[in-house]
């Protein structure tokens, strides 16, 4: 069995004005910390050892819990604003004057309302296999079985690898694959988010659906950091196509790929795709 530097990582803390923060912090100091904003119903012992220890390779790696959710206090948000506040909170109560961010699905979502909001605070921004807030045109309606698997009170092993990751052999196998790596912060940590965070992140998901489209290509617009979209083309939650979309729009966007991979593909091709993220935030 490997081992990775992220399983050791303590828990860290830091008071806000709304909440007790508790966050994890590896690699490097110096620099423009990364600052990971994480999917709905994970926590930050959801985080894939492997893809942390290979941004932690040359980052100042940041991950953490949002208000009301996993290990940290606070009441729950149920808009995508709240949750942008929160993380703007978090960053703020440590200090940091300047920061990257890399959200995956609702975090990416987080991420890039913060980067038009707090423009001050994001120097570059990844977002992976998330959609750019609101409607996107022609995407497909949602499988009918990821939709009931989503909305299921408490989700397995299998559930996730269904959700994250391609029904091929080779998907599978990687998905079982990423649900052991992640087991060793599991077996002592907290699996789920409560059923409170969760109905607030499916609250905010649902506003966020009902903004037309053209006030998000509006939007998209007035993003002027680097962005780094990135997307499974077997994408079974968010559809490939809502990253093609926003790289349209926003004046400094770089889109990558992966065709054999889905949701997960961050975790599928950890040092591939944590060498994009490198290069990206060294340019």
């Amino acid at each position: 069995m490997s081992t990775y530097i992220a399983d050791a990582a303590e828990d860290l803390t830091v008071e806000g004005p709304s909440a007790t923060f508790t966050y994890r912090r590896i690699g490097p100091r110096g620099g423009v910390p990364l600052v990971l904003l994480n999917r709905v119903r994970g926590t930050l012992d959801w985080w894939d050892p492997e893809f942390l220890d290979h941004l932690a390779a040359s980052h100042d790696v940041i991950v953490f819990d949002n208000v009301g959710t996993g290990y940290t206090t606070g009441t729950p948000r149920d808009s995508v604003e709240g949750m942008a506040d929160g993380t703007v909170e978090f960053i703020e109560a440590l200090r940091l004057p300047q920061v990257d961010l890399l959200g995956w699905t609702l975090g990416g979502t987080i991420a890039q309302h913060i980067a038009r909001l707090r423009p001050d605070l994001v120097r570059k921004l990844v977002v992976a296999a998330a959609n750019p807030g609101g409607t996107v045109p022609g995407a497909p309606d949602p499988d009918p079985k990821v939709r009931a698997t989503i909305t299921k009170p408490e989700t397995t092993g299998d559930d996730l690898v269904f959700l994250f990751f391609p029904e091929t052999d080779t998907g599978r196998a990687a998905g079982y694959e990423h649900l052991a790596r992640v087991a060793t912060r599991l077996a002592t940590g907290l699996a789920d988010v409560s059923e409170a965070a969760a109905m607030g992140q499916m609250a905010a998901i649902a506003k966020d659906a009902s903004i037309p489209f053209e006030q998000v290509r509006a939007d998209l617009a007035t993003i002027r950091q680097p962005v780094l979209y990135a997307t499974g083309i077997k994408d079974a939650m968010i559809p490939a196509l809502a990253s093609y979309t926003a790289v349209q729009y926003v004046p400094d966007a770089t889109l990558v790929a992966y065709s054999d991979a889905g949701h997960a593909f961050l975790f599928q091709h950890a040092e591939d795709f944590a060498g994009q993220v490198s290069a990206f935030l060294a340019d």
